[in-house]
């Protein structure tokens, strides 16, 4: 080896200990930015230069140093994990806050729940059955039918508004999806570009990473790498992104919950409509499932809500109804109806109260005479008997928490296990300061031993090339 390739061999470490310092400085740099991958420079010994063959030279040293690149720290199986985990804890995050907000609507128990106001209608009408054509008692009773109603409506209307708020919350989340995916294609045609160019494209990749974590927690995407550093994300079993090309998505159906019956809220493909999307993780399959029409307690959770606040309307209300028509009110009318329901709107939304004074009350017992009371103290009594809208009424709150408490869970396991895996994840690709001020150090060494090597050569070939041949002149 010539002294000038040792110039060169200890350039090249030079060279390799600042490009190594350079990393390492990226990563301290990067250490608190989201998604960032810590990175690492490759290098490997360089082989002899010479002839090889018949005329092969004798044995040297090598020449020094080759930087291959700069590695991206990652784990593709810790990466999928992560995404598998963030899909599960998306969808079951969405149904337990669903269901807490469904619990939020009934109130109980407490003074402010439909329970309570139950007690207080029964009680009404037993203070009416003692003060029969009263007018304290007759006001009373009505106040509180009227209270009752309202409050039936009012968390009706609640359960509607919480249908309609998750569906808006897809159509959110279908445009974010088209948007993500269109990102990731963007990305992956700028990688293959710069790899092909001989580029590092570790910010792309891990741009991209986020970006498809993303697609993973709303809709359950799965990643598949590609040999040209491009990947494909598929939703449900279908391409969302193949390499430079992508398709959206539109979310299908009624905007109304009285209508998902007949038109299912589903996810369909732009170009493709008509079939469903078949997700089966992440915060939109989560709200898809909510979102599904009453099927006799195995559908949506929100339109299951309803149709049980709907039931218990119609339940009260025959009940009620029944035992006022075999009464007489104070003017000797019989088969007067109590409660009624409006046209056009849902029982539970639309229960109201027939009667305005006395006159509309059937209090007596039909021929019993004016001042009875026996017709209101038997409906007073309506909660007392087997099948009673309040037993029809507590089954549904207890069901209802029940789910809530499942659901919830079922939330918290996800939850940890997404958390587990984001642990692991970064683990292997978050940067440790510790680690990186050893690089740091080390790397600042060995450019200072490099450095050392080369003014070591520089001064022998000054004494060989200025000072040979100067003795004895």
């Amino acid at each position: 080896m010539s002294t000038f390739s040792g110039l060169n061999t200890a350039y090249t470490g030079l060279s390799a200990a600042r490009q190594a310092l350079n990393v390492a400085s990226q990563n301290v740099a990067n250490a608190g930015t989201e998604g960032y991958t810590r990175q690492r420079l490759e290098t490997s010994a360089a082989g002899p230069a010479g002839r090889t063959g018949l005329f092969a030279d004798a044995p040297s040293a090598g020449q020094g140093v080759s930087v291959d690149g700069i590695a991206r720290l990652g784990n593709a199986y810790l990466d999928a994990r992560a995404r598998a985990d963030t899909a599960s804890a998306g969808y079951t995050a969405v149904r337990a806050e669903v269901h807490i907000s469904l619990e939020d609507v009934l109130n109980e128990p407490g003074e402010n729940g439909l329970s309570a106001q139950l007690q207080r209608f029964w009680g009404a009408w037993q203070d009416l059955a003692n003060q029969a054509g009263e007018a304290a008692p007759t006001n009373a009773v009505l106040q509180e039918a009227g209270a009752l109603a309202a409050q039936l409506g009012r968390g009706y209307g609640d359960i509607d508004a919480l249908w309609s708020r998750t569906r808006s919350g897809v159509s959110g989340m279908a445009d974010q999806l088209n948007a993500a995916a269109a990102q990731v294609a963007d990305l992956n045609i700028r990688i293959r570009t710069t790899l092909s160019a001989g580029g590092s494209v570790n910010e792309l990749i891990d741009q991209r990473s986020l970006i498809t974590a993303d697609i993973a927690s709303m809709a359950g995407g799965t990643v598949r790498d590609n040999a040209d550093g491009t990947v494909d994300v598929f939703i449900g079993g279908n391409t969302l992104v193949s390499a430079d090309r992508y398709r959206t998505v539109q979310v299908a159906g009624s905007n109304r919950m009285e209508g998902a019956s007949t038109a299912r809220v589903q996810l369909e493909w732009t170009h493709r409509p008509g079939p469903a999307v078949g997700l089966e993780s992440g915060e939109m399959a989560g709200s898809l499932s909510l979102l599904a029409p009453a099927s006799g307690g195995s559908g949506g959770a929100i339109a299951e809500a309803a149709a049980s606040y709907n039931a218990f309307a119609e339940k009260l209300s025959s009940t009620v109804n029944t035992l006022h028509r075999g009464g007489s009110s104070v003017n000797g009318s019989t088969g007067l109806d109590f409660f009624k329901f409006s046209p056009g709107l849902a029982p539970a939304a639309g229960l109201g109260v027939v009667p305005t004074d006395a006159s509309g009350l059937a209090t007596g017992r039909a021929g019993a005479g004016p001042f009875d009371g026996g017709n209101a103290d038997a409906i007073s009594q309506i909660n007392a008997g087997a099948d009673s809208p309040d037993d029809a009424w507590n089954t549904f709150v207890i069901q209802l928490g029940s789910a809530a408490r499942a659901e919830l869970q079922r939330g918290v396991l996800a939850e940890a296990a997404a958390n587990t895996a984001k642990d692991m994840q970064l683990s292997q690709a978050a940067v440790s300061l510790d680690e990186e001020n050893v690089s740091l150090l080390s790397n600042q060494h060995a450019y200072q031993a490099a450095a050392r090597v080369m003014t070591a050569i520089d001064e022998m070939l000054d004494v060989l090339i200025n000072r040979t041949g100067l003795v004895g002149r």
